[in-house]
């Protein structure tokens, strides 16, 4: 949030200027001031404006900045009493709000959306909006309910906010939340302040070793990423032993332990935590000097949203994956494709098919549970067998048998995705180019030179790409996988994106020269 005297930076003023005439997506770093953005929003229209934010935690950090800036904010949640709900609702109806925020299973809530329906709202900010693609790294299927609320809300402005999506999370965002004309800003993507390095070790037990050991050379506040429940127990147990008292953290704790466990991080009384991607979204502590990867990721996106835990603050920090040979198999293991089963999507047909138009009208005429109806929807949207348009959803074939295999062969495409975004992470394990250049560049911001603060850099080993024929973005067409976007250039590689194959790495002489690829 802006103090008394600073001056917007670039990201926040392209972004307002957006807003005055489209809908926006803003991809830009934790730390770019993306509060600030709809804060100063809401003070020049002076209307409501509506945060879908999916965390407590979070939800509780926004409010108390965004009354530390003047804006009478409030929120509508689990945590608080069905009077203070009410209390809140009533409050945005009645104009004595400038901002309410509320999780995206609230919006599928019968009595929050009447009160909103009532309220003056001028923009609705969708915030954590990688959660809307089932590309992104934390797919919630209730942040779909969005794209149905705003027009109920007199179709207000519209502004998405993440800190990382690669080019097609974000066209799924757009076209998940039904953003109109949008605006879309990447900046400030690059954190030059931390150190990139990955280091290869033989054996499961070299890599908890050399956790260890990174661990005790810095004494300073430290997350360790972990796959797996039980090697998160199992490195905080070793690090305790070794001397540095360890914590840890993940989706099989009880709740309260949690958020004893994340508190106690975030508010410095400890500075050693270990934990699985369950900590995540909401983690906001700027001294964080060290972020270690025991295994990584199944994306880039995931693997490069943990790494910006560091160095808030702006000062140096570091962060150093140890991969295991055959982690692309854990990867692939762990990685599912789930989709709707074919009973929900039968269910969710025959109602849309017998006049269902909304998802209440879904949820309504077929018993499932919200969650399980929008994960439905949002497949069948996706597979084509369903279509959206001003008066609700429409089948598009009424061959049931037809749309089941429609879906079955997008499920088919999704995991021949998932398998890829595995191998892209293998292929930044394994590259000796410019770390951050390769990162940035798949996650589609371009960064030419060399960055100078990663083990590449250090080594010696990146190096100028020489074959000028090919860069980020650029439209190609493969002789047999057909048209795709070229999303990283290395010095001798080029990885393509294909819509239905996924990321594809090529030696950029031989698929240029023999005219297996063709830019446009």
């Amino acid at each position: 949030m802006l103090g008394p005297g600073a001056s917007l930076r670039d990201v926040q003023s392209d972004a307002l200027s957006g807003l005055r005439g489209h809908d926006t997506l803003l991809v830009a770093r934790s730390g770019a001031g993306k509060t600030a953005v709809y804060a100063i929003a809401t003070l020049l229209t002076g209307r409501l404006t509506v945060v879908v934010s999916p965390l407590l935690s979070l939800q509780r950090d926004q409010v108390g900045a965004l009354r530390d800036a003047g804006l009478r904010a409030d929120s509508v949640s689990s945590a608080r009493s069905r009077p203070q709900r009410r209390a809140a609702l009533q409050d945005a109806a009645a104009g004595r709000l400038d901002a309410i925020l509320l999780a995206p299973e609230q919006l599928v809530r019968s009595e929050v959306l009447e009160c909103l329906e009532q309220a003056d709202v001028g923009l609705v900010v969708v915030d954590e909006a990688h959660c809307v693609s089932e590309w992104g790294h934390d797919f919630r299927p209730d942040y779909l309910a969005v794209a149905e609320v705003v027009p109920r809300l007199g179709r207000p402005r519209l502004l998405a906010l993440t800190a990382t999506a690669s080019p097609r999370v974000q066209a799924e965002i757009v076209e998940r939340l039904g953003m109109t004309d949008p605006h879309v800003l990447v900046r400030d993507a690059d954190r030059p302040n931390i150190w990139l390095g990955v280091r290869h070790v033989p054996t499961a037990r070299d890599r908890d070793d050399l956790v260890v050991r990174t661990v005790l050379e810095h004494h300073e506040p430290t997350v360790v990423y972990a796959r797996t429940h039980g090697h998160t127990e199992a490195l905080a147990e070793a690090l305790t032993e070794a001397g540095r008292p360890t914590e840890a953290y993940h989706g099989g704790l009880a709740a309260r332990e949690r958020a004893r466990v994340q508190d106690d991080f975030l508010s410095g009384r400890t500075d050693l935590l270990v934990a699985t991607s369950a900590f995540g979204m909401g983690v906001d502590r700027a001294d964080i000097r060290l972020v270690v990867h025991a295994g990584l990721p199944p994306s880039l996106d995931s693997y490069y949203q943990e790494v910006g835990r560091a160095g808030r603050d702006e000062r140096p920090a570091r962060a150093v994956a140890l991969v295991l040979p055959g982690e692309v198999g854990l990867n692939r293991f762990l990685t599912t494709t789930a989709g709707p089963r074919p009973t929900s999507a039968r269910a969710v047909l025959r109602a849309v098919a017998g006049g269902a138009r909304s998802r209440y009208d879904v949820v309504a005429a077929t018993g499932l549970a919200q969650r399980t109806a929008s994960r439905a929807l949002g497949a069948l949207l996706d597979a084509g067998v369903l279509r959206a348009d001003g008066d609700g959803y429409r089948t598009t074939t009424q061959d049931e048998s037809a749309a089941l295999r429609a879906l079955q062969e997008r499920r088919e495409r999704l995991r021949a995705i998932d398998r890829s975004r595995v191998e892209l992470v293998q292929t930044y394990a394994d590259s000796s180019d410019c770390r951050r250049r390769l990162l940035l560049e798949l996650l589609g911001e371009s960064h030419p030179d060399r960055c100078g603060a990663c083990d590449s850099c250090d080594a010696g080993t990146s190096v100028d790409v020489e074959d000028a024929r090919l860069s980020g973005g650029q439209p190609v067409v493969h002789a047999q996988w057909g048209p795709g976007t070229v999303s990283a250039v290395e010095a001798d590689r080029v990885t393509v994106l294909f819509d239905d194959r996924g990321y594809v790495t090529l030696d950029t002489a031989v698929a240029l020269d023999s005219g297996l690829l063709t830019p446009r």
